[in-house]
């Protein structure tokens, strides 16, 4: 079996140089790098991973339909994160092709990075701590305490729950608001509100849904007219959550307090530069799972996927096991 790894030399040192030893031991497997020194083009990658069986894609590798059509070979497409937005699931099915994501193991790190934007935030951390590197006095910048405030969190998943836990921790009051959610169903000590109650009472909101077509926007100009004049926003979750020249209107207004985030619309749902250099925000660049235990847990995903292939198996967290048809001649093969 030969299996193509897409991480560029950077992320493949970040992402998955611990778990490469582990995939190239697995018995049968040849495993083939990216031999460049950057991400991949569609048509670069359909040359290079020719003759391939698996794709072992990092996160700002696409799966467009081009690469399905067109490698005859491949019949898996394990990706080294949980969101599979890029990847055109339903080509990958029209051609066979399974795919299959990682597990979610990034939960403690991305909700621990949110937890350091509202700090920063709040306390002007990087901005002071950047005068005063240079040998500048900063200017006074009053803070505000997190303790006795109201955070608001939309989308009570893994990393909002586990988020709340943390807020509360150290003072705050958690509200929440999900759709998919009603009051006899929250979690005990969870106080579940609609959307528009949040926004009016927190002084800071955390967007943590998924992202699809209903949520797109989902804080958008009249979103942000909502939310109190002062109020925090923290966006670690999907770039299209979040109408970004709505935030800069606002941010320029004086209405929304602050901006702290890790994803956004640039390149690998990373912030866009324009909203990262206005005064009031925080940003850092998609870094929500980069820690050695989030990148381990994930790279491991795709060798037990593969591990599972060898075996004739179907892999873990597949998404169109039922569609997808060359892995099972794969395994039927040998």
């Amino acid at each position: 079996m030969k299996v193509f790894v897409t991480h560029n030399p950077e992320d493949l040192d970040a992402y998955y140089g611990r778990a490469l030893h582990e995939l190239r031991a697995l018995a049968g497997v040849d495993v083939v790098v990216n031999p460049l020194d950057r991400d991949l083009t569609t048509p670069e990658l359909i040359e290079l991973a020719n003759g391939c069986h698996v794709i072992v894609a990092h996160r700002a590798t696409p799966g467009e339909a081009a690469l399905f059509e067109q490698s005859g070979d491949l019949a898996a497409m394990f990706r080294t994160a949980v969101d599979i937005s890029t990847i055109d699931v339903d080509a990958a099915s029209a051609a066979g092709v399974l795919i299959a994501r990682a597990d979610k193991s990034f939960v403690p790190s991305t909700a621990e990075l949110a937890l350091g934007l509202l700090l920063d935030v709040a306390r002007s951390i990087s901005a002071s701590t950047l005068d005063y590197s240079r040998g500048e006095q900063p200017p006074q910048r009053p803070g505000f305490q997190l303790r006795r405030k109201t955070a608001g969190i939309i989308g009570l998943g893994a990393i909002g729950s586990y988020l709340a836990d943390m807020l509360e921790a150290i003072g705050l009051t958690v509200i929440v608001t999900d759709p998919g959610l009603d009051s006899a169903m929250a979690p005990a000590g969870r106080q579940l509100v609609s959307l528009d109650e949040l926004l009016e009472r927190s002084d800071v909101v955390f967007p943590l849904a998924p992202a699809m077509e209903s949520t797109h926007h989902l804080i958008d100009a009249a979103a942000l007219a909502t939310m109190r004049t002062g109020a925090v926003l923290i966006n670690v979750s999907r770039g299209e959550l979040v109408d970004e020249p709505a935030v800069a209107a606002s941010l320029d207004a004086g209405h929304l307090g602050g901006l702290g985030m890790d994803v956004g619309m640039a390149p690998d749902q990373r912030p866009s530069a324009d909203l990262a250099a206005r005064p009031g925000v925080v940003a850092t660049p998609h870094l929500g799972g980069l820690t050695p235990e989030n990148a381990d847990a994930q790279a491991a995903s795709s060798v037990e996927q593969v591990g599972a292939l060898l075996a004739g198996e179907e892999p873990p967290r597949a998404v169109n096991a039922d569609r997808a048809t060359r892995w099972r001649q794969l395994a039927a093969e040998g």
